[in-house]
């Protein structure tokens, strides 16, 4: 039998509509699925959930069939109560599937702490960006009978001295003890 025969024949127009009806039978049916699976047109709107505790964002996710990931943060806020949502991804108001990942950042217990830098002998001119920079504040300052003139002699943390590397929380005032340029009289 010949090709031209076999293609213009009763038995290959059969398997053809057969496989075409098949092809249109199946992709309806996963359409049909597919729309019912994923809830097509379907959202739900996230809560606002900043400045609320875990035990209430966990309480309204599943409410709304939303799943909760809680990721670590570094940078307290004095505005928000510790351990309570500070930012959300996706925002508030957002429309998303339900079963949607709510990534949290959750404010920690308080600032981090960090060390105190070894500016003694410094000028107050590279003392005070120094400790900035590390988030401290630098407090009131003092002078001494010192020769170097404008020079940290003592650092003090609520009227204690302090050693450099000791851990303080940021946001430390750290008081200054400079040295006014006269001699001492040891």
């Amino acid at each position: 039998m010949s090709i031209i025969k076999f293609l213009t024949s009763k038995v290959f127009l059969k398997q053809i509509i057969l496989a075409v009806t098949a092809i249109i039978v199946l992709s309806f049916v996963a359409l049909k699925w597919l729309k019912y699976s994923t809830n097509h047109g379907q959202f739900v709107e996230v809560p606002t959930l900043k400045g609320k505790t875990l035990d209430v964002v966990q309480i309204e996710l599943n409410d709304k069939d939303l799943q909760m990931m809680v990721q670590d943060s570094a940078n307290y806020n004095p505005n928000y109560p510790k351990f309570s949502v500070i930012e959300q991804k996706p925002e508030e108001g957002s429309l998303v599937k339900e079963n949607r990942k709510i990534y949290l950042t959750i404010n920690p217990s308080g600032y981090r702490k960090a060390a105190v830098p070894n500016i003694i002998r410094n000028t107050i001119r590279q003392a005070k960006p120094t400790l900035e920079a590390l988030g401290f504040i630098v407090g009131n300052i003092t002078y001494v009978n010192d020769i170097g003139e404008n020079e940290v002699i003592a650092m003090k943390y609520k009227g204690q001295t302090i050693q450099p590397g000791k851990l303080l929380s940021k946001t430390s005032k750290i008081d200054l003890v400079l040295g006014n340029g006269k001699p001492s009289s040891n």
